[in-house]
Order: structure tokens, then sequence, then C-alpha cells
């Protein structure tokens, strides 16, 4: 089977290439122009005015499987990811179970065998149950398949037992993916703490809760030289403790989402529960200071955190009501609206931080499109206008704070080892 894609703009960020030009598909793979024979019989796409990618990467959703299902599947929250141009996503341990047995790895796995229609990384959890108590066995997790450890969602606070978890899964040769926070800090805050905070009178999360576990995990990755990855980094001065780091090849990635680089702590003043979301919404200075992060290096990566919710949960009070919010479907737009539309960044340097980027912090086989390479290909229009509405989405939950939102960039098409998954709205079974 021979696909030959025609007449778009051909970017991959991992070779530098950035040309009007064609792309050739052969049994999944990329190849180098194939034969007249088999160029004769082969399937034509024409990507005329369209960019033509590498499958974008997302290192950080929540798929719910197994036991929250009710919220999100694998099929549902990989047709939101083949809708969103994403052809590759590392899941969260933080299901029912917790993904801290290697039987639960390979439930997920034979789920994702049947039901996902993009790549489906899966991690595991740093201690039992997710409650930072005890280890979970790191290294029979690893042999059984997971890309990373991490305890989804919760943070480890004790130091001692984070630094022996750090150093047996750099013994293994896998990464620690962190949310950061001290709890002792954030004190159970349902917002950032500042002004809007005490106007609207919501219980507040300082800053500092993410900014002292940024600075303990640069200083365990310091003594032992494990690769620790820190997730949905929020704040000015975390930017700034992680460019420092890096500076003296401290062995630390990061990762801003879409909606901290889009949204302020400003949007809360609605009590509008889809821009609940933890670490929270911060302060134009920070927002600023994200950008300046992954313009100059110092944040590797954009990941979304992607993490449904059903109607009725989040239609709640303020207070009450989870943290999180889904962002596959719309993080492209956004990081196009951010980054290149602002003129911030080339279209080729955005796309770096959603293929190139992300493949390379967690060493994958993806995000290029060189010859050889897996098919995982997105097209997009970078300067059509669409706008998310709740109905429209492919996830299973709808608890996005982008809807009813003006956005540019929409995925026309999105292809997975060469075969088409997601084309003009519809997923191509």
């Amino acid at each position: 089977m021979t696909t030959w894609i025609k007449n778009g703009r051909v970017i991959d960020p991992a070779s530098g290439r950035d040309e009007v030009g064609d792309l050739y598909i052969v049994d999944g793979r990329i190849a180098a122009r194939p034969s007249r024979e088999n160029l004769d019989t082969a399937h034509i796409v024409d990507a005329s005015g369209l960019v033509v990618s590498p499958g974008l990467i997302d290192l950080h959703v929540h798929f719910r499987v197994p036991g929250q299902t009710h919220k999100e599947t694998i099929r549902s929250g990989t047709s939101a990811a083949a809708a969103g141009g994403f052809t590759s996503v590392v899941c969260m341990p933080n299901t029912n179970p917790a993904v801290d047995t290697v039987g639960t790895v390979q439930l997920i796995k034979d789920v994702v065998s049947r039901e996902a229609l993009v790549n489906v990384f899966p991690t595991g959890a740093i201690t039992v149950g997710r409650e930072g108590k005890a280890l979970a066995p790191t290294g029979s997790l690893s042999r059984s398949g997971i890309v990373a450890i991490s305890d989804g969602g919760k943070c480890v606070q004790d130091a001692g037992l984070m630094r022996r978890a750090v150093q047996y899964a750099h013994m293994f040769g896998i990464p620690v993916i962190d949310h950061c926070e001290d709890y002792s800090l954030s004190n159970e805050g349902v917002m950032n703490e500042g002004y809007v905070s005490t106007k609207l009178g919501l219980r507040s999360n300082t800053k500092a809760a993410e900014e002292a576990i940024v600075a303990r995990d640069v200083i365990l990755s310091t003594h032992t030289g494990a690769h620790i990855h820190l997730q949905h980094v929020s704040s000015r001065n975390a930017v700034d403790i992680i460019r420092r780091a890096k500076a003296r090849g401290i062995n630390v990635t990061a990762e801003a989402t879409p909606h901290h680089i889009h949204f302020t702590d400003q949007q809360v003043e609605g009590y509008d529960t889809n821009f609940k979301m933890n670490p929270p919404l911060r302060e134009e200075e920070d927002r600023l200071a994200l950008l300046a992060g992954l313009e100059d290096g110092t944040i590797d990566c954009i990941a979304t955190g992607h993490a449904p919710h059903t109607d009725y949960e989040k239609d709640v009070e303020f207070d009450y009501a989870p943290f999180g919010v889904i962002g596959l479907e719309t993080a492209l737009s956004v990081s196009l609206d951010q980054l290149y539309h602002s003129k911030r960044l080339s279209l080729l340097g955005t796309l770096s931080l959603l293929t190139q980027r992300p493949a390379e912090v967690l060493q994958l086989p993806k995000g290029t499109l060189a010859e050889g390479a897996d098919a995982d290909i997105a097209l997009f229009d970078p300067d059509e206008s669409w706008t998310p509405q709740a109905d429209a989405f492919h996830s299973k939950s709808a608890n996005s704070p982008w809807i009813g939102h003006p956005l540019k960039g929409k995925v026309k098409a999105t292809l997975v080892a060469g075969k088409l998954v997601y084309e003009n709205d519809q997923i191509v079974d």
C-alpha cells in the first residue's frame, strides 16, 4: 500500500525541513519516492494549502481506564487525540485501581490493542495506590512496558521516599514524571492565591506550593543524576528555578499546558468550573514567563493534562468541582495562537514543542517524518477559524474552557502508521 501526500507544506522539526513538497508512505512508514509503477497505483491525498507535520505527541493525558469509564474510555480518548492531530499519548496512572501492578499495566495494554486509534504509552505509579507511603515495584513495572513512573495528579511529600523512587527509576532507565505540589502550602486551595481569590472569597493555592517541589526535584536530580520531568509548570519562579538548573546541566525537563499559556486567574471570576484545574490558572506575569520559557527552551514541550470529567461532576459549586479540563482537541489551535500567530516562534518552532521535543523527553521513537519512521502524520490548516462547541467534542466529556471561544488552526486529517483515522471532523474506522 502506497500513499502519496501531494503539494503540502511539509514541516519536520526533527530534520529542520520546511518546504512545499510531497510525502510518501509505503507499508505504514515514511518512504523515499517510490517507483513510477507504485505511484501510478498510489492513494493520493491532495494537501494543497495544508501543513503536513509529524503526528503530535502528548506526554500527559488521563484516559480513566480502568475504573472511570463514565468520564473517558480508550476509544473516546484516542478519538479526541486523533481529532486534535495527536498520534501518540502518554497516559497517567491515576486510575481505579492505580497502575501499580504488572496486571493493571497488562489490562490497559489489552484494552489499547482493541480500542485505540492512536499510540498509547502507559506509565506506572511511583507509590502503591498513589498514596505516597510505599514504593510500587518499579522494576517489574518497567519490564512490563511502561515509559515512566508518576503518581499522576498526586505528589510524593516524603523527600526521602522520593529520593529512593528516582534512584530506582534511574537504575531501570526510565524517568520520573512529577506533579509538583507541597500540600502543606497548597492547603486544599481551589484557585491561585492573589487579588482575584480574595475578591471571590475562594480558598487559595500559593505558587510556593509548586515552587518548593520544583526546587526539591532539582536537588534530587542533582544528587542522583535521575531524569525528572516536571508537569504543568505554572509559576514564574518555577520557570526561573528550571532555567537555572538547566544552565548547570541538571537532568530535569518540563512541560506547560495550553490553558496555562492562554488564560489567567481572571477567568475564574465567573465561577465557571471549566477554569478549575491544578495547578490553578496563575497571573499574567506567570503566563508570560511560561511563554518565555517555551521560547528559550527552558520548558521542553507542551502537554495538555487532558482530564475529562462528566457534566454532573463539574456542574456544582466551584469549591466542590473536581480539578481538570480536557485539551486534546484544542491544543494545537491554542499553541498556534500563543506562539505562531503571535510571532513568538516560527511554525516549525511551535510544532517542535508538540512533536520532536516531547519525543526526546521520553525517548519515544516518534515525532519525525524521517525516511523509515512510522507514518504518524497530522494535516492541518493553521489559519482556519473555528469555535469549539460542547456537543462536538470526540472526548466523552466536555469540560473545556474553550467552549464558545474562537480559535484559529484546524486539524483536517490524522494518520497513524499510514492509516487514516480522522478526516474532516469524523473518525475513520
